[in-house]
């Protein structure tokens, strides 16, 4: 396999934020009202930046950190951008009201590490994925959740576009929730992936989702059975024959591509309705485990560090950087393009 040593990890010239985590970096997710980034970390810590453009310069500012008491796994904002949710290996989810200063308190347990986080407006509650082999949901002015849901499996990933929520369990299960009656599974589908699943993400539009497998391989998937000549996979994240997890799948928030990153230290611009990567990036010298756009599409940043995918002895902690990065995207690499007549596959 290829050995990242200390290569570059910034090809694109991209801008670093300062005063990162100290240990790999879990989760990336900006608010939805205003330029602030959270970063949560295996080195216990969540912390958030403030971004402020200037022209086309990038500033960002340390603002504010909390402490777990194991390492953080995931993270989310409240709609309003007001208040961060944080959960990891203690099995809490912290709730911290970020803006007005005030303390975090722990508004969600389990019984397993928690590795999911997602708020919905739309019910006034936050969801949580554990690998206790649970979701629940959470009002976070009550100590108990208002319900449980049995998963057949360890939760790995969570995405929710209300009224649609898509988790991937372990064993490739995929299963499918209409939160207009959270208590029912809606769909229960085998990955199209053949291997471990990794990252989920629900199209805006709400009428399929995207599924990422540590196999460099991506498929997009319609709920609908009458669209399922539009379903197809794709190889990505891949070099000669080394074969690469892909980590995170996000869509540009305006023009409904998406980008996906990967443990080859590559972040893509893809356009799933024509069919074609709109730009492929640098390879960093070390794999990116997570990747966020901005509220308006205008930021996608992305953490690059080791991510103990070939385990503690390939580990360096000498080359190991742990960094994020902020990318600038053009039109041209986020915007989609027209359909052909008929296109093929990538």
């Amino acid at each position: 396999m290829t050995s990242f040593g200390a290569a570059n990890t910034n090809p694109n010239k991209s801008y670093e934020v300062t005063q990162p985590p100290t240990d790999s970096i879990s989760s990336i997710s900006f608010s939805p009202k205003a330029n602030f980034l959270i970063a949560t970390s295996w080195d216990n810590q969540v912390r958030c930046w403030e971004i402020s453009k200037n022209g086309t310069a990038l500033n960002t500012t340390p603002k504010a950190s909390i402490s777990h008491d194991q390492p953080v796994l995931c993270s989310a904002w409240k709609d309003d951008g007001t208040t961060v949710f944080s959960g990891g290996c203690d099995k809490q989810v912290k709730m911290w009201p970020l803006l007005s200063g005030g303390q975090p308190v722990t508004v969600a347990m389990h019984d397993a590490p928690i590795k999911e986080v997602a708020w919905i407006p739309e019910m006034n509650l936050l969801a949580t994925g554990s690998w206790d082999k649970t979701i629940k949901y959470w009002d976070t002015r009550q100590s108990n959740p208002v319900h449980t849901q049995q998963l057949p499996d360890r939760c790995y990933t969570m995405s929710v576009r209300h009224p649609l929520m898509v988790v991937g369990t372990a064993d490739r299960n995929l299963i499918v929730f209409n939160l207009q009656n959270p208590q029912t599974e809606y769909k229960r589908i085998v990955s199209p992936l053949k291997y471990q699943t990794r990252c989920v993400a629900a199209f805006p539009d709400q009428q399929g989702f995207l599924v990422g497998s540590i196999e460099g391989r991506v498929g997009v998937h319609h709920l609908d059975d009458a669209q399922s000549s539009k379903n197809f996979t794709f190889k990505c994240h891949r070099e000669s024959s080394d074969i690469y997890s892909v980590n995170s799948l996000s869509f540009h928030p305006v023009h409904h591509t998406f980008a996906t990153a990967g443990s080859d230290g590559a972040f893509n611009f893809w356009d799933k309705d024509s069919k074609q990567r709109l730009k492929a990036m640098q390879r960093c010298g070390q794999p990116i485990p997570c990747g966020a756009f901005n509220n308006d599409g205008s930021i996608y940043a992305y953490a690059v560090c080791y991510d103990w995918s070939k385990g503690a002895e390939n580990h360096n902690p000498a080359n190991a950087k742990n960094c994020i990065y902020l990318h600038l995207p053009q039109d041209s690499e986020v915007k989609g393009k027209p359909r052909a007549g008929s296109t093929g596959r990538r």
